[in-house]
């Protein structure tokens, strides 16, 4: 053997496997530039408020598909 290491591809499964959306989480500095979706503006209206504190919000606009 000659010591060398095969990479095995990574490829998608086949149709009729689950599919699972993964969105960033943004902070309402990305939300207030996009001001594209209803759950961004709500959650910058929250934000904008006096003592408010928050982790972020799913973005619709950064979802990519993930194999289950």
């Amino acid at each position: 053997m000659s010591g060398k290491k095969v990479k095995k591809k990574n490829t998608p499964p086949p149709n009729g496997d689950k599919q699972r959306f993964n969105m960033k989480v943004v902070t309402s500095d990305v939300c207030n530039k996009c001001r594209k979706c209803e759950r961004g503006l709500r959650y910058l209206e929250k934000m904008s408020q006096p003592g408010a504190v928050g982790k972020g919000v799913p973005c619709i606009l950064t979802r990519g598909k993930a194999y289950v």
